[in-house]
């Protein structure tokens, strides 16, 4: 299974839990398990960046998610 791990910021949405682990394929798969569990996180999911397996994405819709892959949700860094 996957591990999907969430930071501080996206707490209040997950209800507190930090990480949890889902059978899926893809990020856009794994969008939609996160929306059904929680209604309404896709909103500030889509806000943040996206870490899969070490690779950063700020989207990364089609990208694969393996069952041994790591997925870390993270605050976008904004440049100038």
């Amino acid at each position: 299974m996957a591990r999907v791990v969430f930071p501080e910021h996206l707490l209040r949405h997950t209800g507190g839990q930090r990480e949890l682990e889902l059978f899926v394929d893809n990020y856009r798969e794994l969008l939609a398990v996160l929306e059904e569990r929680w209604p309404g996180i896709r909103g500030p999911l889509n806000k943040s960046a996206v870490a899969i397996d070490g690779q950063i994405y700020q989207g990364a819709f089609l990208e694969p998610v393996h069952a041994d892959s790591e997925v870390f949700f993270m605050a976008r860094i904004e440049g100038g």
